[in-house]
Parts: structure tokens; C-alpha cells; sequence
């Protein structure tokens, strides 16, 4: 990296938004735009994008952004009275610039720290007052790692209770070429089945039709395999007990406005999220989830996500 190289920078995105880069010394980046606290962009050192993020995305309020990593709160869907995934993804954030410290003292550049408070506008809908602190960082190998935590600031002793996820939008280069491992035997709600509960039968998850699911008690680390590009995704999490796995397929494509009619053989989506069993939160308690996500060389720690295994892969780079 070259002296001028900012590790954070600050800048106007599409149609004015601001817009924060991190970079990192082997050449990775990350995009954030302040309206959403939105991730819309995850590079690796060559320039690949990892992100998806639609054709046709729509970067002007209040239409939330279709792609990259929307923050779904409080609420996931239409589990609620609120709009669809809540409403802090077209909120304008803050730069949070005195944060609470981290109990983990970390030596990463590339990081910015996001705040978002109630509004007496949102009091109307929800009527909670919070603070939802967010920290999005990219590693020095090109890692990232949002980590959210949500306060209850109520000052009339009510608790409050949320739905939450990282809606994770992952390029991929071919649908129909792409396995998600680490759900299979589990337990999920299909929501193309009025949220109906199965078990999984397969060794992993392949794509053919429309999916939309939310698995359960899922283990730390899923992974998500792309033959074509022969890479692999790496999702780690905690705090967050489910993962959602979404791809509209060709039909419901055509139905979303803001999607492209082909995006959906590029995209996937497979989210770190709390939505089976909500979370409540006492006046002054705080919650935190955390995801994580690398892209590796494919098809690296396929089939071998026991943590041994993949500490030695992380480790070594056995493939």
C-alpha cells in the first residue's frame, strides 16, 4: 500500500450518498453507505467482487438497496407489523466516532463504527428506543466482520424484543454450480410452505427451483461452494442461532422490480440470523451478533467443516 492509500476513506457513492472505503495493504476493499449502514461492495486483492449487488438497484430513499449485505431490524420479513425486514436499512447511520470499547482488542485498520438511535418518527411504528451500534472491518487478509450490538434505551422499564439478520447477497458465477455445506440434517421453516418445518435430506444444499428457508440451530461456520469460479465462501457467525438461504429463481425474479430478470443466476443469498426464537432485551441490556465472512481458493475445507479440519485449512491452506 502506498503512502497516499487511506485505510478509511470517506466519499459521495451513487446519486450523492455518502459512501465510506476501507482498504487493505494486499489491495482488498470494502464499501459502506450510510443510508442502510449498507455494505455494498467486498473485493478481494485481485478487484473480483464478492458481493452481488442488483442490475437494477435502486440507490435513492426510502427504497432500500437490493444487494451486497442489508441489516434486517428489528424485525426479519413480514414476522411483525413493521415494513418487510424492519427498518434500520433505510435509515440513514451516523458515524459512531467514541464507541464503547470491544472486549477484543484488535490491531485492524480498515474499520468503521456506525450508530443508529430511535427517531421520534420510528417511535411511531416501534415505539423503542435503542441504540444500535455497528462495526463493519476488513482483516488484513481480506476478511469481513460486521459486529452489531443492539441496547434497549428505554426509560420506561419495557423490554423489547427483535428479529434480526445480515440479509448477505454472495455473487456467485452460476446458481445451478453452487453447494452450501454445513445445514444439511438440520431442522428448517420453508417459507414457500407457509413456514412448515423439515429436515434436511440432502449431503448439501444445491440449487434447481426457488428456495427460501430458514434452518435452525445451525453450526458457526457454513460454507458456500462455487464450482465455476472454484472458490468458496466462508461464512462464520455467532450470536445469531439460524441462517436463512434465499434465491427467487427465474419466476419470482421477474416479479421484483428491482432485480434483474437473469440477476438471480449470479446471487445468493445464505444470512446469519436470529429469527425462530426473537431476542428480548431488559431496559439497559445489550445484545451482539457477529458474522464473518472469507472467500478461499475452492474447493478448500469442502466437506471438512469440524473445527480441527478447518483450523488446519485456515492454518496450513490444506485443500
Amino acid at each position: 500500500m502506498s503512502l497516499e492509500t487511506k485505510y478509511v476513506e470517506f466519499c459521495k457513492g451513487i446519486n450523492g450518498l455518502d459512501k465510506i472505503i476501507l482498504r487493505e495493504v494486499r489491495g482488498c476493499s470494502a464499501e459502506v453507505y450510510l443510508y442502510g449502514g449498507h455494505v455494498t461492495s467486498w473485493k478481494n486483492e485481485h478487484g473480483e467482487e464478492l458481493l452481488f449487488v442488483s442490475s437494477k438497484a435502486i440507490f435513492k430513499p426510502p427504497k432500500a438497496i437490493r444487494g451486497g449485505i442489508p441489516i434486517c431490524f428489528p424485525q426479519f420479513s413480514n414476522l411483525g407489523s413493521l415494513e418487510p425486514h424492519g427498518f434500520a436499512r433505510t435509515r440513514f447511520w451516523t458515524v459512531d466516532n467514541d464507541p464503547p470499547p470491544f472486549p477484543t482488542n484488535s490491531t485492524n485498520k480498515a474499520f468503521i463504527d456506525l450508530i443508529l438511535k430511535h427517531s421520534e418518527e420510528d417511535v411511531k411504528i416501534w415505539p423503542h428506543r435503542y441504540e444500535f451500534r455497528l462495526r463493519i472491518t476488513l482483516g488484513p487478509g481480506g476478511d469481513l466482520m460486521l459486529t452489531s450490538r443492539v441496547r434497549n434505551t428505554n426509560t420506561d422499564g419495557k423490554s423489547f424484543t427483535f428479529t434480526f439478520a445480515y440479509h448477505t447477497y454472495f455473487h456467485v458465477t452460476d446458481i445451478s454450480e453452487v453447494r452450501v455445506e454445513g445445514l444439511e440434517t438440520l431442522d428448517y421453516l420453508d417459507n414457500l410452505k407457509n413456514r412448515e418445518r423439515f429436515t434436511e435430506q440432502g449431503d448439501a444444499i444445491v440449487f434447481e427451483s426457488e428456495v427460501d428457508k430458514v434452518y435452525l440451530s445451525t453450526p458457526t461456520k457454513i460454507a458456500i461452494l462455487d464450482h465455476e469460479r472454484k472458490r468458496t465462501f466462508e461464512l462464520r457467525k455467532d450470536g445469531l442461532p439460524d441462517a436463512v438461504v434465499w434465491n427467487p429463481w427465474d419466476k419470482k425474479a421477474k416479479t421484483i422490480p428491482d432485480l434483474g430478470d437473469d440477476d438471480y443466476k449470479h446471487m445468493l443469498c445464505v444470512e446469519a440470523a436470529c429469527v425462530e426464537n426473537p431476542i428480548t432485551l431488559k431496559p439497559g441490556e445489550e445484545w451482539r451478533g457477529r458474522q464473518e465472512l472469507s472467500a478461499v481458493p475452492s474447493s478448500y475445507c469442502s466437506g471438512q467443516l469440524d473445527p480441527q479440519t478447518a483450523f488446519l485449512c485456515d492454518k496450513f491452506g490444506f485443500a
